[in-house]
């Protein structure tokens, strides 16, 4: 079944291209069936490349999926056309009395900030008060899952000595969790950020569970107890050369940047090992099948 999206999107062609089953949504209209609503705020500054990132793993499962995109009104990006923004995204004004099946929060390029002093935190925090009244799940991605634990749960996050930059080895600390059916014992996930949460805070939350952990880069993946919230340290969204591009972007500002760890083979930056692909796949497809799909009452206001 096919991601429904509008025929005009920069994502729809290349989806189109990758085989991957793309819908308009006109033609969605003319079928009888209840579509999965999931809604995503997408707060990174390059919006074209991460709907197109989070479409594309959406887009792997059987299920017809309705996407709705949502900006911040209380700070306005410079990186991404407004013609863009004002055709596919909706301010939260304009969805706060829908219901949504799942939503994505991203991350966002804030993380050294205070969570106060970022522009759309006020903002941010009634989008995430929202998701708990009328999301069946939801999934914070990187700054927006520290985000997500200090507005929850009270954790705080702290600076890092050096940016975790890189891929790096996961192994999943529980058995059966469904997030994690068909994984490898160990799998690869991209982290690439300058903060880290409190994870002595996390452990002994009880309403919270660590799903997914690394020797380098410590909790990649945890849940809250009810099934509702997934806390998504890293970028299993990224695409073969989003590292890449990270990287090359901080050496033209002249920052001292290291190359991204076990992504380049040999050191070469023209050979990638893309060793997350089926990682991100699986991630998604398991929260949309087993944690949206099979626990969303059909009328969404039951």
């Amino acid at each position: 079944m096919p991601i429904v999206i509008p025929k005009e999107i920069p994502a729809y062609n290349v989806l189109t291209q990758e085989n991957i089953f793309v819908m308009p949504k006109k033609r969605a209209e003319m079928q009888d069936i209840r579509p999965i609503e999931i809604a995503i705020v997408n707060l990174m500054p390059t919006k074209v490349v991460t709907e197109t990132q989070l479409m594309r793993l959406l887009g792997n499962s059987p299920l017809q999926v309705n996407i709705t995109l949502i900006k911040t009104e209380s700070y306005k990006g410079t990186n991404t056309a407004q013609t863009h923004m004002d055709k596919f995204y909706k301010s939260y004004q304009e969805i706060k009395d829908k219901y949504f099946d799942g939503m994505i929060i991203t991350g966002a390029p804030v993380e050294t900030l205070e969570y106060e002093d970022v522009k759309y935190w006020d903002e941010l925090c009634e989008i995430m008060e929202f998701a708990d009244r009328k999301v069946t799940s939801t999934i914070f991605i990187c700054w927006g899952a520290q985000a997500a634990l200090k507005y929850y749960f009270g954790i705080p996050k702290y600076e890092l000595q050096s940016k975790l930059f890189g891929v790096y080895k996961n192994r999943a600390v529980v058995s059966y969790d469904l997030l994690l059916k068909g994984m490898n014992d160990r799998f690869s996930i991209p982290h690439s950020r300058y903060t880290t949460i409190d994870e002595g805070e996390v452990y002994k939350n009880e309403k919270l569970q660590v799903l997914a952990v690394g020797d380098e880069c410590g909790i990649s993946i945890a849940k809250s107890v009810d099934n509702r919230k997934f806390f998504f340290f890293g970028h299993s969204e990224y695409d073969r050369e989003t590292l890449k591009n990270e990287y090359l972007r901080d050496l033209a500002k002249g920052m001292d940047v290291k190359k991204p760890a076990n992504y380049f083979i040999n050191e070469d930056i023209d050979n990638i090992n893309m060793s997350w692909n089926s990682t991100g796949n699986l991630l998604f497809y398991n929260w949309l099948n087993y944690y949206v799909y099979q626990v969303t009452p059909y009328e969404f206001r039951q």
